[in-house]
């Protein structure tokens, strides 16, 4: 979800870019552009920049057990093919 701060602070600033001579319009103008915003922004489909920065911590985390698993899994698989060189020497 938008964080409704940014929509407040873009709805302001449409609504002072209103011409003066519309300024009597200005509060069903603002009603409007908040109304056009918030649809807009809801269909992209908008995640928050926490929660975007929480996922990025989970992918960070899960890449660095990737990385120790991949490394645990190459040892362990250099002391079996090192183990099944030892026996075909028998």
């Amino acid at each position: 979800m938008i964080d409704t701060k940014f929509i407040d602070d873009m709805v302001k600033r449409l609504s002072d870019a209103i011409p003066s001579s519309l300024k009597a319009m200005k509060k069903d103008l603002e009603g409007n552009f908040r109304s056009v915003l918030q649809s807009t922004f809801n269909r992209f489909d908008l995640i928050t920049r926490a929660e975007f920065d929480a996922q990025a911590g989970v992918l960070a985390k899960t890449r660095a057990k990737l990385d120790k698993l991949e490394k645990h899994v190459a040892e362990l698989e250099k002391h079996l093919s090192g183990k099944k060189t030892k026996s075909s020497h028998k």
